[in-house]
This record gives C-alpha cells, sequence and structure tokens, in this order.
C-alpha cells in the first residue's frame, strides 16, 4: 500500500540558494499566489499561477517539464502544496522558497 503513495519530487530552499538558482539557464520562477499579492510585490521575472485558481493544473500542465521552477508565494505553504501537485503531473526540477516572499523581503 505504502508504494502507492507518490512522493513530491521538491526541495525546500534557502532565499540565498533561491537567488543563486535564479541565474541558472532554463529556470523559471513560479509565484503562486493570487493576483492581489503580486501587485504588493514580486520577485523579478516571475510567472504567475495562482495555485487558488480554478485552472491551476491546467496552466501548469502547458509548462515545460524540462525546465527547474523555483516556486514560491507568501510564507512557502502554499507553494509546497503547488509543488507536489506539479510533481504529481510530472515535473522533477521543484524547489520551494522556504519562508516564502516574507523571507526573501527579510534576507
Amino acid at each position: 500500500m505504502f508504494g502507492l503513495l507518490k512522493k513530491s519530487k521538491h526541495k525546500n530552499i534557502d532565499s540565498a540558494t533561491f537567488r543563486e538558482l535564479m541565474s541558472q539557464p532554463d529556470v523559471q520562477i513560479l509565484d503562486v499566489r493570487t493576483p492581489a499579492e503580486v501587485f504588493a510585490g514580486a520577485i523579478p521575472n516571475h510567472l504567475n499561477i495562482n495555485l487558488m485558481s480554478f485552472d491551476f493544473t491546467n496552466k501548469v500542465k502547458a509548462l515545460d517539464r524540462d525546465k527547474t521552477y523555483l516556486v514560491y508565494c507568501r510564507s512557502g505553504a502554499r507553494s509546497a502544496r503547488a509543488c507536489k501537485k506539479m510533481s504529481k503531473i510530472g515535473f522533477e526540477n521543484l524547489y520551494n522558497l522556504s519562508g516564502g516572499i516574507i523571507g526573501w523581503n527579510n534576507a
């Protein structure tokens, strides 16, 4: 029974590691917050796909699975859930910003 559970392939990283990875080729920064949260401030060069939107999964399925995704939200909880969803549909190179944009802004 336990073999049926699929473990997420994402890694939780701090803001320093996130910044280092941003400059790598084939990296996409993915902001999974609401548009209102993004309007209040965001990490440069991000793609916004709101985790809470009804079409999150469909929008994510259209992304290139060969890229590396640096995923963030406000505190790191929603982005961890987004990474788990993405992992279940075949994404492998997923990094969750621990502490979210709050940690990013305080680093």
